[in-house]
């Protein structure tokens, strides 16, 4: 499996997500706490074809991170890209790892 750099971990003000293109694909990368603990989701909302999950926000529920949507919000499971609402609009979760301070993305 193939890693690529995406930016520092500094870029992500922890709390928060960004978005990052892989290959044609948008990705929403979220920090959710200051660890160098990282997740990357598809970012777009299924619901609407909006590209727009990175900018939702983390929440967590039963011990899981999930983010909510900023236009509806249903929400996403950070690790597996699993909707809690609605397992139809399940989106793609990518590994991500941070290897000496670089935000990787398979």
């Amino acid at each position: 499996m193939a890693f690529t750099t995406i930016c520092n971990i500094d870029d992500i003000i922890p709390g928060t997500g960004v978005c990052a293109l892989l290959g044609d694909e948008q990705v929403a990368i979220f920090r959710p706490t200051a660890a160098s603990e990282v997740f990357a989701i598809s970012n777009m909302d299924p619901f609407y074809q909006s590209n727009v999950l990175s900018r939702g926000l983390i929440v967590e529920h039963s011990d899981e991170l999930w983010v909510a949507s900023p236009l509806k919000k249903q929400r996403f499971n950070l690790k597996s890209g699993v909707c809690m609402e609605d397992e139809q609009f399940n989106i793609k979760a990518y590994k991500a790892r941070v290897t000496k301070g670089q935000v990787e993305i398979a």
